[in-house]
């Protein structure tokens, strides 16, 4: 029988601890160097299977979850650079401004975020049709089935319970998309199917014991080999990630946003207690063993949620602007000589191993928005 880990989610009283050692802010212009020159290796290299040795068939198609992180990252890199503006826009007209073909599931819907912008930046309403016509059918036949995680098959990792978000990544897939298309459209539909949604993941997944996320209820009762339990650190980057992206939609005065900045902040509290002294996170976050593996995509996608948590004032700066430095200089040294991010998890749905020559486009997306808003951290602290 699956777990119900809920309990009210409460504010944090303290930030956490201050590491003893301030590491150095890089210039603004040296951050967006080096965000540049990882997507232009990924622009380049959009055929390089070789790099992704677990990748799904399904990476060939620009509209799959895989390909779609890279893609939506790149519009928050194009607000920033007009040149990544054509690629965008050209995609979107070759695929027909289409979402993928399953008619519930949030990784099919994650594209749409991206044809969302570019409706926004020269598309134009058309850019957003199929979008709306896939929604309309998700609100009004709205499934409501179990969220326990049981696979059709003996080993396989789908599930029926995947036309509803029963698995942490769609949080990062699915809310932000519907929340932008929702505002796009003056629909209130989208907002409110977001909130229900959002809420019943976290009644079902998020542990209140840890303050983090299972990716599925697969992992309640599993522990590794020392009896810990099992946080995978990027499922746990797609939430952080996901509350980013929802905080940046909802108005300021909106009646749902304490609850998201409340579980944005004490996600981060206990996150950032888990950094290892190299700046990279574990691939399963409540591993200490010395000599882990560096990982990247888990690690960019914190990286990311606290330069921007800092910058919007939602995190302390003194606990969180030194994690977040620590967390850039590491992806850094993850960037191969040609500009490839290495270090990448392969496609999975629980920690795994992880070499310096494998990577993926969600990888480079999620070191984009790192990038980004490292970037605007840095420039805001220059101007002050």
């Amino acid at each position: 029988m699956a777990l119900n880990l809920f309990v009210p989610i409460m504010m944090m009283s303290a930030p956490a601890p201050v590491a003893a050692a301030e590491p150095v802010m890089p210039q603004p212009t040296a951050i967006l160097a080096a965000t540049r020159r990882v997507a232009d290796w990924q622009l380049a290299h959009r055929e390089a299977w070789d790099k992704m040795p677990a990748a799904r068939p399904s990476v060939r198609n620009p509209r799959d979850w895989q390909q779609a992180t890279f893609w939506v990252a790149l519009t928050d890199l194009a607000t920033r650079d007009a040149r990544y503006r054509g690629p965008l826009i050209d995609l979107g007209r070759a695929e027909n401004w289409q979402l993928g073909k399953l008619a519930y599931h949030a990784d099919d819907q994650l594209i749409a975020q991206a044809w969302e912008w570019a409706a926004r930046n020269g598309a134009g309403a058309e850019a957003l049709a199929p979008a709306r016509a896939y929604f309309d059918n998700v609100l009004t036949n709205r499934h409501a089935g179990s969220l326990e995680f049981t696979p059709t098959q003996p080993g396989g990792g789908y599930s029926l319970c995947t036309e509803r978000w029963c698995w942490c990544d769609a949080l990062f897939m699915a809310p932000p998309t519907m929340l932008r298309i929702g505002k796009a459209t003056n629909d209130k539909r989208y907002a409110d199917f977001v909130h229900a949604e959002w809420k019943a993941t976290t009644d079902y997944l998020f542990d209140p014991s840890e303050d983090l996320y299972f990716r599925d209820s697969r992992f309640f009762d599993q522990r590794d080999s020392k009896g810990r339990k099992l946080f995978w650190s990027r499922g746990n980057g797609w939430v952080m990630g996901g509350l980013v992206r929802v905080l940046q939609v909802l108005d300021k005065d909106d009646p749902q946003r304490p609850y998201y900045e409340t579980l944005f902040r004490q996600m981060a509290a206990k996150i950032v207690t888990l950094q290892k002294a190299d700046g990279y996170w574990p691939a399963s976050l409540l591993d200490k063993d010395p000599g882990t593996p560096p990982e990247s995509s888990g690690t960019a996608f914190f990286t990311y949620a606290f330069a921007w948590g800092v910058d919007a004032g939602l995190l302390d700066r003194a606990a969180y602007e030194p994690a977040a430095i620590r967390g850039w200089q590491a992806l850094q040294r993850a960037v191969q000589p040609d500009g490839m991010l290495g270090w990448v998890q392969q496609v999975g749905d629980r920690p795994d191993s992880v070499s310096a020559e494998e990577t993926q486009f969600y990888g480079a997306g999620a070191f984009i928005l790192a990038g980004t808003a490292m970037h605007d951290l840095a420039q805001k602290r220059t101007a002050r």
